[in-house]
């Protein structure tokens, strides 16, 4: 009989100090500062309200964010990608990240009969052993008479 209460008290011991444990560490992560929001914006101020109509990254912690990118020159869909994806590589550099760290990219296509032709040149970009996961889809008009918009989600 002793035996079993001294195993039945270690093991409620040991279940107590775990849940502490835990309750310590929901502690400290509840009092963890908010990470901290960094907004870039390659866009002049909007003349009525002052502020630029919308930012081009954010970064979030160690998450970036970064706004569509369109191709607005003459040129095929293999141009336009091509521009677009260089665009986003040097823009993701500059903020610390990589292609290789994209987690998310979104494709936006002025016309789906391009998806092949964009996704010959997509695939000649590094992205990484495992590349991210992707959208592409065909929107109702890319602004700026781009062929194609490309958004993406990184980390840094």
């Amino acid at each position: 009989m002793e035996k079993k209460s001294r195993r039945g008290l270690l093991k409620n011991s040991a279940t107590v100090a775990a849940a502490a444990a835990g309750a310590t560490l929901l502690t400290k992560a509840a009092e963890a500062q908010p990470a901290k929001i960094e907004k870039h914006s390659p866009f002049p101020p909007n003349p009525t309200t002052g502020k630029p109509m919308y930012s081009g990254a954010v970064a979030y912690g160690n998450m970036l964010f970064l706004s569509g990118v369109g191709y607005h020159k003459p040129g095929t869909i293999e141009d336009h990608t091509r521009g677009v994806l260089d665009e986003i590589k040097k823009n993701l550099e500059n903020a610390g990240s990589s292609l290789q760290n994209c987690l998310k990219v979104t494709v936006f296509l002025a016309d789906l009969k391009d998806y092949e032709a964009m996704n010959a040149v997509y695939r000649t970009y590094d992205w990484g052993s495992l590349p991210p996961v992707r959208t592409t889809t065909a929107a109702a008009g890319v602004p700026g008479d781009s062929l194609i918009e490309i958004d993406v989600i990184a980390y840094i």
